[in-house]
């Protein structure tokens, strides 16, 4: 299995979903997180798997997403010969598109 390596805006949006559920939805943190982790666990051990809808919509060479179960987030990554690059993790809602734009530019 490759190593995954959680860039730093990932690990930014997980802060604001954790924050999120703690003060709307407590109880739910501990489940986001175990959710995540096993998001993060099929990831590794399957990354072909993954969506590659953003890949082609925003041009974007591998950008895939594995969805983050029982709760309306996606992980996006990149495997690369080494590792396997967590990107992003981003509620439905938010415009998808528009979180990449910085990387598109």
């Amino acid at each position: 299995m490759k190593p995954l390596v959680r860039l730093l805006q990932a690990d930014l949006d997980v802060e604001a979903a954790l924050s999120y559920y703690a003060a709307e939805a407590s109880h739910m943190e501990l489940s986001f997180l175990d959710a995540l982790e096993k998001a993060y666990l099929h990831i590794q051990r399957n990354p072909g798997t993954g969506s590659l809808r953003y890949a082609h919509a925003l041009d974007i060479p591998g950008l895939r997403l594995w969805p983050c179960r029982r709760f309306p987030h996606r992980v996006f990554y990149v495997e690369r010969d080494d590792q396997i690059a967590l990107v992003r993790v981003l509620h439905d809602c938010r415009d998808i598109p528009a979180t990449f734009q910085d990387l598109i530019d």
